[in-house]
């Protein structure tokens, strides 16, 4: 598989307008590499200003390539720490779904979400509550759970600083209060 190139490499240029100045003929023969401007030009702004904005960015380099990690997706660049991470996340790329449920031959990428599905399908909860005795399916759903009881509000709104117990607690205050 090869990289893929991006199609339009001046639109990405960190959302900052590259401002070419055109002349004569002769101008356009002499012209300098593009520089980068922070501001983009009014109609008022005359030529020469223009070229001065112009001279006073950087330049832009090119060729500057990031470096390469050992386990990396040539589809999509993404990296991951170990060769196992790699090889599941190319299933996304493959539509690989090698673990089936043998009652309704639903098949998955993931070896632990047939393991979910089977909880479901069997009603098993093996995660019990200590103090209510209230089961889960899932540890994250029984942790979650053990927060009722303890009072532990560990996602905190960093405008007014009010703490909720979940996420989801303090995404909706954020959508509907800030």
């Amino acid at each position: 598989m090869s990289r893929r190139k991006n199609p339009h490499p001046q639109r990405a240029v960190n959302a900052r307008t590259v401002l070419v100045v055109r002349g004569t003929r002769e101008e356009e023969e002499e012209r300098e590499e593009p520089m980068l401007c922070l501001r983009i030009p009014d109609e008022d702004d005359d030529v020469e200003a223009n070229h001065q904005i112009q001279k006073e960015k950087t330049t832009f380099k090119k060729g500057v390539k990031r470096k390469r990690t050992q386990h990396e997706c040539d589809v999509c660049e993404k990296s991951f720490r170990d060769s196992y991470t790699l090889k599941v996340h190319m299933r996304i790329h493959t539509n690989e779904k090698p673990y089936e449920c043998e009652v309704c031959e639903r098949c998955f990428s993931e070896s632990g979400s047939l393991k979910r599905h089977m909880r479901i399908r069997t009603n098993e909860k093996p995660y019990e509550c200590d103090v209510c005795d209230k089961a889960f399916r899932q540890s994250g759903d029984l942790k979650r759970h053990r927060r009722t009881h303890t009072n532990e509000r560990p996602y905190e709104c960093h405008v007014c600083e009010k703490r909720y117990r979940q996420v989801s607690g303090l995404q909706y205050h954020m959508r509907t209060q800030h």
